[in-house]
């Protein structure tokens, strides 16, 4: 029991080191990505802590395999280099309960990472969908920046000028609208002097309000325009006709995905459930590769230990693909893929264990 705790705590602070870095490696990236959109005002700052907290477990399905694989192999590293694993052999622990060991952190990892990859991930995934089309659906004056077009959903551009001091009216504001409500082929330009964003106290609707302008409609086609003048315009800000499918297979619930027929849905839920078990087949890879002479330092087979995860993910997302284009049967699927790479795995531990664990 206490040399179980010891490897384990080995192990999994190895782990937690490795996943934070490599988040914040992921993380920031993407963060950087949704900081730019906001500072070009496609989306405001309020959400970029939701849309970061939606992707973590997205990023987490990926980043824990890598993890759990490098923090056996750096953790093992180190116990050959302070032959430890030596004193371990010689007080009769074997090989097989040494990989037993390594095997009951591996299954707290798998059971995250299928937590993540059958549950948490569509569902963050759709809720970050679903607010990115809400914002691109209506037009908040926080998010315009003034001298710039900027797209609003629903065929709709706005420009404005400038803001007042308390940045609550815009001057010089002109709207552009692909369609409109009789024609859907019609083209309207609607130009004021001020505008501002109101919200009904009944209904809770918003509307943009423009006041002392014009507005313009042509078709093509067509050999006249229209032209109207208003002292107060009001536009409803509501979502858009043409609201962009929601119904991807990456927000697709796993039980969805089991009862669809079509070879995309199953490579997606092939790729999910396949998740949990590359954590068991890389404990199995990892501690063979982890075993290193003290004279060659716990360094020495990370690069082709990394080779090796590299080449594994990328034949698994090779046979995705394949089965969702259908040139690979659903029947086959991604399986022989995880079959390989735990065949290499027991061929690696046969050969680590008929050479000693010196």
């Amino acid at each position: 029991m206490i040399l179980f705790r010891y490897l384990t705590r080995e192990v999994l602070l190895t782990m937690a080191a490795v996943t934070g870095i490599l988040l914040l490696v992921i993380m920031g990236s993407r963060f950087i990505r949704y900081f730019t959109n906001a500072a070009e005002g496609d989306i405001p700052v309020a959400i970029l802590g939701n849309l970061m907290l939606f992707h973590l477990p997205g990023f987490l399905e990926l980043v824990l395999p890598l993890a759990f694989f490098l923090g056996v192999l750096l953790a093992y590293g180190q116990l050959y280099m302070n032959s430890e694993i030596t004193v371990m052999v010689a007080c009769g622990i074997s090989p097989s309960r040494l990989l037993r060991v390594t095997l009951l952190p591996a299954a707290v990892v798998a059971f995250m990472v299928g937590l993540c990859s059958l549950w948490l991930t569509p569902a963050g995934a759709l809720q970050n969908a679903v607010t990115l089309e809400e914002q691109r659906s209506r037009l908040d004056i926080s998010v315009l920046a003034p001298g710039r077009f900027q797209d609003f959903g629903g065929g709709r551009t706005a420009y404005i000028a400038d803001f007042n001091s308390d940045r609550t009216r815009m001057e010089n504001v002109l709207v552009h609208e692909q369609g409109g409500e009789d024609e859907l082929e019609s083209t309207y330009v609607t130009r004021a002097s001020i505008g501002y964003q109101d919200i009904s106290p009944d209904t809770g609707s918003r509307f943009l309000v423009l006041e002392e302008g014009a507005r313009y409609g042509v078709a093509p086609g067509r050999q006249e325009a229209e032209r109207l003048t208003f002292d107060r315009y009001t536009m409803r800000l509501g979502l858009s006709a043409e609201r962009r499918e929601l119904d991807s297979l990456e927000y697709a619930t796993t039980m969805a995905l089991w009862n669809d027929p079509n070879p995309r849905a199953q490579a997606q839920w092939q790729w999910r459930v396949g998740l949990p078990f590359m954590v068991f087949i890389l404990a199995l890879l990892a501690q063979p590769l982890s075993r290193v002479n003290p004279r060659q330092g716990r360094f020495a087979k990370l690069l082709p230990a990394v080779f090796l995860y590299v080449a594994y993910l990328s034949l698994l997302l090779a046979a995705v693909d394949a089965v969702g284009s259908g040139n690979l049967a659903v029947g086959i699927g991604v399986w022989p893929v995880h079959v390989l790479f735990l065949i290499i795995g027991l061929l690696l531990l046969w050969h680590s264990q008929r050479k000693g664990m010196r």
